[in-house]
């Protein structure tokens, strides 16, 4: 499901907690470096929906990519190959059979603090920042993976109305 950038507008300088529901996906992880990552993620997007639509697949919502890292700047610092470890995911309304290294599987949901950024995706590190200090300044931990929901497709709309959104799980 698409959204357009006239109905985020108003959230965008907004952090607030959600609670996002356990999600069955079809999903794929690689390993890499930081600058390898933003590469890799619609190469992994393409194969992952590439095989949900050959094997009758329903996607149900955007795309997420998961980062495992969980300290501000951690991503950053994954200069080494195979240092940073990516995972794409399409939540899906039916079982799909999954081949080679793509994966059928629960997507674990809990509380999270959420953000959303509206625009070209190298120009995401302030909204992050924000983010990461929002939840300090409440003394909240991040228990888990980033996620990155890609809300519509960047070869559809200009650079200037991407949006995405950021999701810190938190206790």
């Amino acid at each position: 499901m698409l959204i357009s950038a006239a109905a985020h507008r108003l959230a965008m300088d907004e952090i607030e907690i959600v609670e996002l529901p356990a999600q069955t996906v079809v999903g794929l992880k690689r390993r890499g470096n930081f600058s390898e990552i933003s590469m890799f993620i619609p190469a992994m997007l393409g194969e992952v929906c590439t095989l949900i639509l050959e094997k009758g697949g329903i996607p149900i919502g955007p795309p997420v990519a998961l980062y495992p890292e969980t300290l501000a700047g951690d991503a950053g610092q994954a200069t080494e190959p195979g240092e940073l470890e990516l995972e794409v995911a399409f939540p899906v309304a039916n079982r799909v059979k999954t081949e080679g290294e793509i994966a059928y599987y629960d997507l674990s949901g809990g509380r999270f603090a959420k953000a959303v950024h509206h625009g070209p995706y190298e120009e995401m590190p302030p909204v992050y920042e924000r983010l990461f200090a929002w939840i300090a300044e409440r003394d909240l931990r991040i228990v888990g993976p980033i996620r990155e929901a890609y809300l519509n497709d960047p070869h559809e709309v200009e650079p200037g109305e991407i949006l995405t959104e950021i999701y810190v799980p938190i206790a």
